[in-house]
This record gives structure tokens, C-alpha cells and sequence, in this order.
């Protein structure tokens, strides 16, 4: 299979599994992991980059592109480990550009067989062509972290802040999220079948990143997710460097939900992402194909807008914004 790599003009020896240990220190690693074969019996290859430093030191992993639509975080992976420096690095970074290739080259959101990746974790060694996929990225690669930042963004129709999602409760990973200089932070226990919750439940520290919006790279969206990782690896002792402080403290969250229509229409939703709502403002307006205002939606409670839609064509049920209240 190095033949394969070679083929592709990727300099990447070809693994089974991830192994920390045996990666020589002071080393700077590109691998191609065969994860799964496709329906020719082809090998789907996952990227894995691993910077072992020339000292023992904790195992820090960044996954991005779990859903295929999610492209933020491929840059902010790829940008981090060509601004490591090897010889002054305690413990490993392990970075997964992508995990969900199938999707990345379908330009789809969702797994192959229409599954959410994120909502199946830690999947199933015997289960279906998803479940099985979970499985070997959660315990072929996950399993050798301490700490994951998973790095996501809105999905299609919506747009994001730049916010977290963590366990404000726990004292690690509430630092973690702090550590990011997020717009926005909400406090979102683990749950069953996210890829933070199933590292949780491995013992491993670990939050989302949203970074901005699908489909695209926002430059500055992507500086933000590398200063946040970079503060993270300084506090944690294993590059050298100052704590960069945010310009503004993050909004932080107790608890979050979506606004939903009650029926169909064009949709125009007002407030901007990160701002402030008071309970009964207007929030969005909902058109008949006439252009007649049908319905008014208002906010539910004081917040502050973490997401939002911006796909005019609403149907009954539709998502409006995704509204924080604050702490």
C-alpha cells in the first residue's frame, strides 16, 4: 500500500493503527491510516499527523471534518503543525484533517449511508458501514489522546459564532473552552454519541470548537482556532509561549436551544450572529411566495445568538436561530 501513497505523491507510510509509543521522539510524522475498503475493495485512507516531542509530556488530538461539509478546521490541523517547532515540544499532538472522508469527497454532510457520524460514537466493531467507521476511528486513533479539541462549523443553510461547546462544570475542560477566546462558550455536558462524548467516557478531556460556517474557509475564523489550540499547548507546558488573553471576555451560557417555525415560507431572520436578544424582540419574519408577511417570530427568552439560518426557503419546522441563555 506505501506504493499507493507514493502513487498519490504522498510522502506517508501506510498504518493499521495508531501507536504513540512506537513513534520515535523528536520526530514530526505524516501517516495514511487504511481505516476501511470501499465498495471495489479499494482502501479509504484517513491523513494523521503526529508531532512527538523531544520530551514526555501529554497527548493533545485534533480531529476535524467529522461532518464532510465542515472545512474550517482542516486549515486551522494542517497551519498548527507547520508552526510546531519539534525540538521544543514536550508530550505529541496528533492531528486528523479530516475523519470523515467519504463525505469530504461527496461534498456531503452526513456518513455514506445517510448517518450522522457524530450522533453514533463510539459505533460498533461489528456493526454497519457507519458503526464500524466510528468504532476504528474512536479506538485506532482517539483512544491515545488526553485532551481533543474537535473543531467543527454550522451546517448547511446555517452560519455559526466562533463558540464552544463543553462541560463548564469540570474544572479541565471548562480551562480548555476558556483557553480558546471564544465568542460564545455554552455549557453542553457530554452526550451519547458525540465524539467528545465518547472520548469523555475514555477518560479524555474534551470540547468542541465551532469555528463559523460550512462549506468555506474564513481566514480569520481559522486564526482564532489556531490562537486558541496555541494557548492551550502553553498552558499545558508543552511549547513555550505566552497565553494570548481575548479582547472581550466570552459570553458564557448556561444552556442553549434552537427557535423552530410553525410553518412554511421565506424566511428572514434578523439579528446578526452574537447578538444580544431581549425576550419578545422580533427575531424573524416568515413570507408567503406572494411576499406577505404571514408569521413574526420573537425571541423566547433573553440571549444571545449563537447560529442562525440563512436559507430563505423555511419549511414547517424550519430552524430560526440558536439562542444562548446566559449564566
Amino acid at each position: 500500500m506505501d506504493s499507493v501513497a507514493s502513487l498519490l505523491q504522498l510522502d506517508a507510510p501506510v498504518i493499521r493503527e495508531l501507536s504513540v509509543a512506537d513513534i520515535p521522539s523528536g520526530q514530526m510524522k505524516r501517516f495514511l491510516m487504511h481505516l476501511v475498503t470501499d465498495g471495489m475493495g479499494l482502501p479509504v485512507f484517513l491523513p494523521i499527523l503526529v508531532a512527538k516531542g523531544v520530551e514526555e509530556g501529554p497527548v493533545v488530538g485534533l480531529t476535524a471534518a467529522v461532518h464532510g461539509n465542515e472545512l474550517n478546521g482542516i486549515p486551522v490541523v494542517q497551519r498548527l503543525f507547520r508552526e510546531i517547532n519539534i525540538q521544543e515540544l514536550k508530550g505529541t499532538i496528533v492531528g486528523v484533517p479530516v475523519v470523515n472522508i467519504p463525505s469530504l469527497l461527496r461534498k456531503r454532510r452526513r456518513f455514506i449511508d445517510g448517518t450522522d457520524l457524530n450522533h453514533i460514537m463510539p459505533g460498533k466493531p461489528n456493526g454497519n458501514v457507519s458503526q464500524v467507521y466510528a468504532y476504528r476511528v474512536m479506538n485506532w486513533i482517539v483512544k491515545e489522546f488526553n485532551y481533543l479539541i474537535d473543531l467543527h462549523t454550522a451546517s448547511f443553510g446555517r452560519i455559526n459564532s466562533y463558540y464552544i461547546r463543553a462541560d463548564m462544570k469540570d474544572p479541565v475542560t471548562r480551562k480548555m473552552a476558556l483557553l480558546q477566546n471564544a465568542q460564545i462558550i455554552v455549557h453542553n455536558p457530554p452526550s451519547d454519541g458525540t465524539l467528545r462524548g465518547a472520548a469523555d467516557a475514555l477518560g479524555i478531556h474534551a470540547i468542541t470548537l465551532e469555528v463559523g460556517n460550512p462549506n468555506t474557509f474564513q481566514k480569520g475564523l481559522i486564526r482564532s482556532g489556531l490562537t486558541g489550540i496555541h494557548n492551550l499547548l502553553h498552558y499545558l507546558g508543552m511549547t513555550e509561549g505566552r497565553v494570548e488573553a481575548p479582547d472581550k471576555a466570552p459570553v458564557l451560557c448556561k444552556d442553549s436551544y434552537w427557535l423552530y417555525t410553525d410553518t412554511g415560507g421565506i424566511l428572514t431572520v434578523q439579528p446578526a450572529v452574537a447578538d444580544f436578544v431581549k425576550k419578545d424582540e422580533p427575531v424573524g419574519i416568515l413570507r408567503n411566495i406572494f411576499g406577505d408577511p404571514i408569521r413574526e417570530y420573537r425571541a423566547s427568552e433573553d440571549g444571545v445568538v449563537i447560529g442562525k439560518s440563512v436559507s430563505p426557503i423555511n419549511q414547517t419546522g424550519g430552524r430560526i436561530l440558536h439562542l444562548g441563555i446566559l449564566e
